[in-house]
């Protein structure tokens, strides 16, 4: 099982990412609230401010500090911490 780190020891399982966007749309900001309203929406910011948000297999929403490109950087192996 792989997992990729979405910052402040928050790690999620390769298999069961959907996709990783940004929070600024309509939609995905729609995504958001439905989440929240039936209890799936996971907050890994730790208080910053979201800059990805990730979905899941099982329609879990995961709000993460780090960038996309951060997370897609990290699940290629192309981060340089």
């Amino acid at each position: 099982m792989n997992v990729v780190d979405i910052g402040y020891s928050c790690y999620v399982s390769t298999d069961k990412i959907v996709a990783v966007t940004s929070p600024d749309t309509s939609p995905i900001k729609r995504i958001i609230q439905e989440a929240r309203d039936r209890g799936s929406l996971i907050d890994c910011t730790f208080g910053k401010k979201n800059k990805s948000v990730i979905i899941t297999v099982s329609d879990h929403v995961i709000l993460s500090s780090r960038t996309a490109e951060y997370i897609l950087g990290a699940e290629k192996g192309e981060r340089n911490d």
